[in-house]
């Protein structure tokens, strides 16, 4: 590459990988990854022809666990024995003396990230799109299948009342913005009375990724999951929770509003959230009669995090050029609808 790497100082940092990853042989053609949360992801590619991707912190002022490489790191060292597909750990610079920042190197997986319809269509064929909801699927239940305890993740996060508590902070959230966004809808707060009330007892922690969907998986050639990524707010939490967050990217008969069509699932070949529910449920064991809450309170959780972003627009602490505020405000009312429409299944 022609241009220095954002965030790296390329000679300390090959020579630190020089005499902490034998593997790897520098110097290395740096290659700029897009997606990852805006984390400074690069593919190193060594003088003897291997492959491996770097990740650290976008620079300047972050908020307090943003960005956690630690995190990242301790997850992928984890459940690298597993199961569960992750990129090889190979090493965890925690000097900020070296780079800047604490960094890690994993291993490189030949697979791609799906965040749009047209990558979908072009990286899965149709008839492969099946296969490829199993695996998604398997892949979770796998992962919710481990026993923290059992694989060194026991501290990675408060064990209890993990929906209790995002429902109050996201109701924070909602009700703070009110004012800069100069919209409010009473069903969020109706909705976010309803969980409190009738909050499940949740079974024991798993390991929740947070943000599972194809956006963080990398799609292998045969259209499996060859790894998941970007395990920065996993944390310790409800599995059904993880589950319907994940569900609800796909499209389902049942659905009044659909979704985008530029999602990378609104193509031909997916089946319904109802079949990959099911899927995971044989493979779990677990009972999914009340899967229909986890699915409204994601539901009322996106349209708190849109209204929070809606209102740094509408404050102008965000740029809203080629913005369409009213699209905006459209998925957080058609969110509190699908909510609702949850709940009322229940």
């Amino acid at each position: 590459m022609t241009e220095s790497p954002e965030g790296y100082k390329v000679d300390a940092v090959e020579a630190w990988i020089a005499s902490n990853i034998p593997s790897l042989t520098p110097p290395f053609k740096w290659t700029r990854l897009e997606g990852g949360h805006s984390n400074l992801t690069y593919k190193l590619d060594d003088s003897d022809g291997k492959e491996a991707v770097i990740r650290r912190p976008p620079q300047g002022q972050l908020l307090p666990k943003a960005h956690d490489m630690s995190r990242e790191w301790s997850l992928i060292s984890a459940l690298g024995p597993t199961a569960v597909p992750v990129p090889e750990a190979l090493g965890f610079c925690e000097s900020p003396d070296v780079t800047g920042a604490w960094f890690y190197v994993m291993g490189c997986i030949n697979g791609r990230p799906l965040y749009n319809n047209e990558e979908t269509e072009e990286w899965v064929p149709e008839a492969k799109r099946l296969t490829l909801a199993n695996s998604f699927v398997d892949v979770l239940a796998d992962l919710h299948s481990l026993d923290p305890d059992d694989i060194g993740l026991s501290d990675l996060g408060k064990r209890d009342s993990y929906v209790g508590r995002q429902l109050k902070t996201w109701y924070r959230s909602w009700t703070s913005s009110i004012e800069g966004a100069d919209f409010d809808d009473d069903r969020a707060h109706k909705l976010q009375r309803f969980f409190l009330e009738n909050l499940p007892e949740q079974e024991k922690a798993r390991v929740v990724h947070g943000d599972y969907g194809l956006h963080n998986c990398l799609t292998g050639p045969d259209s499996t999951v060859a790894a998941v990524v970007d395990w920065e707010i996993s944390t310790l939490g409800d599995p059904l929770a993880d589950l319907a967050y994940a569900l609800n990217f796909f499209p389902d008969p049942s659905d009044t509003i659909p979704i985008s069509p530029e999602a990378a699932t609104a193509v031909a070949g997916f089946p319904s959230r109802t079949e990959m529910a099911a899927r995971y449920g044989a493979r779990t064991g677990r009972d999914l009669s009340n899967l229909d809450y986890y699915t409204g309170f994601n539901r009322w959780k996106s349209a708190c995090i849109v209204h929070g972003v809606y209102a740094r627009y509408m404050e102008g602490k965000k740029s809203s050029e080629g913005v369409d505020l009213e699209h905006m405000r459209s998925r957080i009312e058609g969110s509190l609808e699908l909510s609702e429409q949850a709940v009322n299944r229940l």
